[in-house]
């Protein structure tokens, strides 16, 4: 049964690595089932502080995940109008793929702030800023997928 858990623990991992890409994946959430599936058997046992600490951080990345980009489109300058114009283009986004995960909260923020009267070159500016949000974003999902291989690989030497 060992062997089964720890063959279909690397699978979710492996997609959740993959999903933090895909935006069809949870990646994350996926690679914590991995995580558990480990933890279920007799090879590795881990603390209930560490089970549910890493669901924590799961849960803050998979929320960061929508709000980033808005605050990068904030913190470069951006109005209320390139905030909203981010989430939404990050949202819409998500039927447009697989450009529109990269060009959605960009052009979202751009949009918004040409609506709320913004000159270009703001709107630009806000934009960049949204994009590098979602691109740190990722980064962020990719990295705490790579402590759950981390763990994997640990518990397997």
């Amino acid at each position: 049964m060992d062997i089964f858990l720890i063959i279909l623990s690397v699978l979710f991992m492996v997609v959740g690595l993959l999903g933090c890409i895909l935006p069809a994946l949870p990646g994350p959430p996926l690679s914590y089932v991995g995580f558990l599936l480990l933890h279920f058997t007799d090879k590795v046992q881990f603390s209930t502080t560490k089970i549910w600490a890493l669901l924590a951080l799961v849960v803050i990345a998979q929320v960061i995940d929508y709000f980033i980009p808005v605050l990068g489109s904030k913190y470069s300058g951006g109005t209320k109008w390139g905030s909203w114009g981010a989430f939404i283009g990050s949202v819409v986004g998500l039927f447009f793929l697989p450009w529109g995960l990269l060009l959605g909260p960009f052009l979202g923020a751009v949009v918004g702030e040409l609506l709320g009267d913004a000159d270009m070159k703001s709107a630009l500016k806000s934009g960049t800023g949204a994009l590098l949000g979602f691109i740190l974003g990722t980064v962020l999902k990719v990295a705490l997928c790579m402590y759950f291989i981390v763990l994997l690989i640990q518990a397997l030497i």
